[in-house]
């Protein structure tokens, strides 16, 4: 690949993911667009790179970009996050909720384990309040195959084999003759995907009491971190909590979001300083 399609490629995970890939890691983009490459019989990234610049094609550009993001994933990835958010957060949320539902979003969920993990957590929740409630959660990821294989909720036996025990594999999951596991019903219907990129605004997908975005940050410019995390906030119920992986930190970030005093791990959104009147 030479250095000039690095750039192109880079430039253009910048512009449309705001994802910063420095030329360390240049080998991940062989990896990362193989299959569009086979697909559209591309000998190499140059090929593909001159195919973006003689016909520009928005919608080609943009799968491009999605194929460049980072994609790695596992059930109960964030184990310690999702207990903190069952055991803690979330309760302390229906105890402000006058309907009794909560909604969730899971912002780069890339192929969905992070949202069924979440969900098979929850129903663990046999006899605690939150077994009453209305909880919804909404899986976002920029990538179309992403959430196409999310919603789908069928996985090959490594991935299953990777987070999960014996005893939820087989409560939640039912076996296919291929070998493959298939998300259940009773699971599925607390769970929705949608394609969202989170340098856009998401007014679409409605305000949250709780955001789970792991993994996401890091793999960014830090003025595209500013974007999303600023893209987050803005569905954030008052009180709301924003939970990152337990790598990352967004602290100095933006100053939309501070730690929050009483729940370890979380981000709340901060308040807007009141402007002094001068006489």
């Amino acid at each position: 690949m030479q250095d000039s399609t690095f750039n192109e490629l880079a430039d253009l995970a910048l512009r449309i993911s705001g994802q910063h890939i420095p030329s360390s890691k240049a080998y991940l983009m062989e990896a990362r667009l193989s299959s569009i490459s086979r697909r559209e019989s591309f000998a190499t990234l140059d090929d593909l790179v001159h195919c973006l610049k003689a016909r520009p094609n928005q919608r080609f550009e943009l799968e491009v970009a999605a194929a460049l993001t980072g994609k790695l994933t596992r059930f109960f990835n964030e184990k310690d996050v999702i207990e903190q958010i069952v055991s803690h957060a979330l309760p302390q949320r229906l105890k402000l909720s006058k309907s009794g539902r909560l909604r969730v979003w899971c912002a780069g969920v890339s192929t969905g384990q992070e949202a069924w993990s979440l969900a098979m957590r929850l129903k663990e929740q046999v006899g605690s309040p939150l077994a009453k409630a209305e909880i919804e959660i909404v899986g976002s990821d920029i990538s179309s195959d992403c959430i196409e294989t999310a919603e789908r909720g069928i996985y090959g036996h490594f991935d299953v084999q990777k987070g999960l025990s014996i005893h939820r594999l087989m409560t939640n999951f039912t076996r296919h003759n291929t070998g493959e596991w298939e998300v259940n019903e009773e699971l599925r219907k607390s769970v929705t995907f949608r394609r969202h990129n989170l340098l856009h605004p998401a007014h679409d997908l409605g305000a949250f009491d709780l955001v789970l975005c792991s993994n996401v940050l890091s793999g960014l410019a830090k003025s595209a971190q500013r974007e999303v995390v600023d893209t987050i906030t803005a569905q954030m119920l008052p009180e709301a909590f924003l939970f990152l992986s337990q790598k990352e930190t967004g602290e100095g970030i933006s100053d939309t979001i501070k730690p929050s005093r009483d729940m370890r791990g979380a981000f709340v959104k901060q308040s807007k300083p009141v402007k002094t009147a001068v006489a």
